[in-house]
């Protein structure tokens, strides 16, 4: 038993923007430097603009609550700065913005956060939000011990957005390493996968373009992952953003301090891998088992 879904979702080509910069500790410095970067993608015709993982903050389990906002549906501009600016840049430029990820404290549960991806339309709206599944929980012994569940709280979906370019599914960093939630994204007609992220010098080292090329590989599917620029102080993330296409191949790749990274997104690209190579119809979901059953979906 097979599965068939298009050999193209990629509807029209699109270019895309990858904003990778350093946050500091003032959140609206940071607001503005997303600002500037923003602006100076969309004069490259970016149409899809994203920003990385924890761009208004620091990023670290001692900073979490302190840059923490409430998002509910309707937040004021008291709750949530950023949510306003976001949108008033989508707005401004008539884009698709994808906003990294910020602190997000919970209004029905307090004390309780979670790594947020907040999304816009070009008319300024909110789309939805993607809160972070997988928790960044790890020990390498002489290297490095972070534990952002001390701090967070795991999302609970798998996150679609259905840009007028086709459908792009959202990850946050370590949910890169999990290849189950990109495959049900593929499956259910994702185009395109971002994943702001802020791997560390380490495990950048060993495994950031080894696993953006290895998803878009597994799915035939495009895939940008977003990083901080890699700061002399605090947390150091690796840097080196990247869009890779459906073929697994990079298409551009920053360096390791602020950028900003282009590619245009061809359907050609996807539909010509999934034609040459079609294991969309060769996967054997009944040998799978209950490996790929359905999950919830936050659209």
């Amino acid at each position: 038993m097979s599965e068939i879904y298009p050999a193209c979702t990629l509807r029209q080509k699109v270019k895309v923007a990858l904003c990778q910069f350093a946050a500091g500790t003032n959140k609206q410095a940071n607001l503005n430097k997303a600002s500037e970067l923003v602006g100076q993608a969309v004069k490259n015709d970016a149409k899809i603009v994203v920003l990385p993982e924890c761009f208004n903050s620091p990023y670290g389990t001692s900073h979490f609550a302190n840059y923490a906002e409430a998002i509910p549906e309707h937040p004021t501009e008291e709750q949530s700065p950023t949510f306003h600016h976001l949108s008033s840049l989508a707005l401004q430029h008539k884009i698709y913005l994808f906003g990294g990820s910020i602190p997000e404290a919970d209004l029905e549960d307090p004390g309780k956060y979670y790594n947020t991806c907040l999304i816009f339309g070009p008319d300024g709206n909110f789309i939805t939000k993607h809160r972070k599944v997988h928790l960044f929980d790890i020990d390498i012994p002489n290297e490095m011990t972070f534990k952002e569940s001390d701090v967070l709280s795991p999302g609970k979906h798998i996150t679609m957005v259905n840009t007028t370019y086709g459908p792009v599914a959202v990850g946050i960093c370590y949910d890169i390493r999990f290849a189950e939630m990109a495959m049900v994204a593929a499956r259910r007609g994702a185009a395109l996968l971002l994943y702001p992220g802020a791997f560390s010098k380490f495990t950048g080292e060993m495994h950031w373009e080894l696993l953006a090329r290895a998803r878009a590989v597994d799915n035939q599917i495009f895939v940008g992952v977003c990083s901080p620029a890699r700061a002399e102080e605090g947390y150091v993330a690796w840097g080196e953003s990247m869009l890779v296409d459906c073929k697994g191949r990079v298409m551009s790749k920053a360096g390791t301090g602020e950028e900003i990274v282009y590619a245009e997104l061809d359907p050609e690209n996807m539909e010509n891998t999934r034609t040459h190579i079609p294991i969309r119809t060769q996967r054997r979901m009944e040998v799978y088992g209950d490996m790929m059953k359905v999950v919830p979906t936050e659209v």
